[in-house]
């Protein structure tokens, strides 16, 4: 299958690897590219902290662009959503990684469970977030009582490509699927010229969504190709393959 790949450009390098393995034929087409705010971070590390809370590989690797300044804190208890996440966690040098199966609000849960047995941590939970994110992890900390510090130490910035950058892509030999991993990036998609103008040319195509909220960003016409993933982990979205 020829498969398209909307992630920003390190992340669907590594998609494209999986799928290439898999006997598929990768399609790359960043739209958004992160921009990291490392002053922010280093700030935010300085001050006390009981724990490091990330929701993305992507916070993980704007925590590495420290340097040698994250390595004093590496022994600090990092919580993370999803094995890619974990792993880049560890793959960083952090010591102790904890993660559930499911999103931001099962990572609360976990953390909630842990204060529950452990005691409640007098110092704030760190979260390394990004912008634009889903709010489930932080409102459910919030509405435990638990303490959290937010420092968004990223933001996906849209690459905006060229109409004739798309058009050889996408209109004269449309994919066979769309992997869809963030409900920004299937607006983004759509919102396209070259798309939006050719949406017939997309009739066969299947849209493979990592959770019922990214699907919900796909025009109502294609419904009926929709396939949403059991699990939202990049694993369980190749399986619809």
């Amino acid at each position: 299958m020829r498969v398209l790949v909307l992630r920003p450009h390190e992340s669907a390098e590594r998609s494209a690897r999986r799928l290439a393995e898999l006997g598929h034929e990768p399609v790359l087409l960043p739209l958004f590219e992160p921009l990291h705010d490392s002053a922010a971070i280093r700030a935010a590390l300085a001050e006390r902290y009981s724990a490091i809370a990330v929701t993305s590989a992507e916070a993980v690797r704007a925590l590495s662009s420290l340097g040698t300044a994250l390595d004093r804190h590496l022994l600090a208890t990092v919580f993370a959503v999803g094995k890619a996440t974990a792993k880049a966690a560890t793959d960083a040098g952090f010591r102790t990684v904890l993660t559930p199966e499911g999103n931001g609000r099962d990572l609360a849960d976990l953390i909630i469970q842990r204060s529950e047995a452990y005691g409640r941590p007098n110092d704030p939970i760190l979260y390394i977030a990004g912008d634009p994110r889903a709010t489930g992890f932080e409102t459910r900390l919030e509405q435990a009582g638990l303490p959290l510090r937010l420092v968004e130490g990223y933001r996906m910035e849209a690459t905006k490509p060229r109409r004739s950058e798309i058009e050889p892509l996408l209109v004269s030999r449309p994919p066979d699927a769309v992997l869809l991993y963030s409900r920004e990036s299937a607006a983004e998609f759509f919102a396209l010229p070259a798309v939006a103008d050719n949406l017939d040319r997309f009739a066969r195509t299947l849209f493979l969504c990592l959770s019922a909220n990214v699907a919900a960003a796909v025009p109502e016409a294609f419904a009926r190709s929709v396939v949403v993933s059991t699990r939202p982990d990049e694993a369980s979205l190749l399986d619809l393959l």
